[in-house]
């Protein structure tokens, strides 16, 4: 299926860009969520008419987005977590716990935004800088500090 991509969606393209994909991520994810218009003529000329619309909304949600990664740069978020004699956890910090710290700062982050570098959890103490995908041009780093619960 042919489809109009009404913004930047991460691995397939830029916004404005006719893009080839399944019936059924189509169907049942990018047109539903807004992301895509499906290819026909009158799509095209409705996205045309609409691409300064379109482009000041999108300016607006980058402008958002670097403002809220401002704010998170300037955070430093500690956990404190159970150790055990040799100064390992038992468990891990999920980016569920990320995405509640950051809501007690007054910072609203859907948690399946925060990226940990491919891996499920933080494992050890110390510091670990966490992405944050705020916004398909606008990603965030927040530093987390693991320690041990006293």
């Amino acid at each position: 299926m042919d489809i109009i991509l009404l913004q930047d969606v991460r691995r397939l393209g830029k916004r404005g860009e006719v893009v080839k994909v399944k019936s059924g991520y189509a169907r049942n994810y990018l047109l539903p969520q807004g992301f895509a218009l499906e290819q026909t003529p009158g799509n095209l000329a409705y996205f045309e008419q609409q691409r300064k619309k379109i482009d000041a909304r999108h300016q607006r949600e980058r402008a958002e987005a670097a403002e809220i990664a401002a704010e998170i740069a300037a955070l430093r978020i500690s956990i404190a977590k159970r150790v055990g004699e040799k100064e390992t956890l038992y468990g891990s910090v999920t980016v569920a716990e990320i995405a509640e710290r950051l809501e007690r700062k007054g910072i609203t982050v859907d948690k399946r935004r925060i990226d940990l570098g491919g891996v499920p959890g933080l494992k050890t103490l110390g510091e670990h800088t966490v992405s944050i995908d705020l916004h398909p041009e606008v990603i965030a780093e927040l530093v987390v500090s693991v320690v041990p619960e006293e």
